[in-house]
């Protein structure tokens, strides 16, 4: 699909991405949905819609944990939307540069870890600072695709993941991001 034979990347948050939150009363007056049991520990994993993880399993990309829940993220959230263990981005001290430059603490990262491949960042903290940095310094097709945090991921989010899928290099035939 990129012409070296490796699937593009696709770096995924958990809060706000997969776990939406944030919204107010007025904006929810239901609440977010649930689903299972609440764990004691953190009632917001009753948040996660088991259906994103099959979703996300079928798109043509090798997945990525770039979240602050580091390993957590395979052993609290990844079962309980069935993805199996996935690698976890590990984070360098945050740089006064990318504070300079207004840079999300990820970019840098995420850029070094492509290593000129293609990937994907979903999040729901990405900014235009880290768009026009990264199409500065990555050499790659990237799509920084962000997530608004009240609701999580979508079905346009989906969407357009798909199409930007789709139309890489070397793509097979369009596909469908739907169960």
């Amino acid at each position: 699909m990129t012409g070296h034979g490796q699937l593009p990347l696709l770096f995924l948050d958990i809060d706000g991405t997969l776990i939406p939150f944030g919204a107010t009363a007025r904006e929810l007056p239901d609440g977010y949905p649930t689903y299972g049991t609440q764990p004691e520990a953190n009632p917001l994993l009753a948040r996660l819609d088991p259906a994103l993880g099959p979703r996300l399993r079928a798109l043509p990309c090798e997945l990525v944990w770039a979240t602050t829940w580091m390993i957590d993220a395979n052993t609290c959230v990844a079962p309980r939307i069935g993805l199996p263990d996935l690698p976890v981005l590990a984070w360098p001290e945050p740089s006064d540069e990318a504070e300079r430059e207004r840079t999300h603490w990820k970019t840098r990262s995420l850029v070094a870890t492509a290593a000129g491949r293609p990937f994907v960042w979903v999040d729901d903290e990405i900014t235009d600072a880290d768009r026009d940095w990264v199409a500065a310094h990555h050499p790659g097709r990237h799509l920084l695709h962000y997530v608004d945090p009240h609701i999580g991921l979508t079905d346009a989010d989906f969407g357009a993941l798909a199409a930007w899928l789709d139309a890489l290099p070397g793509a097979t035939a369009p596909w469908t991001a739907t169960p």
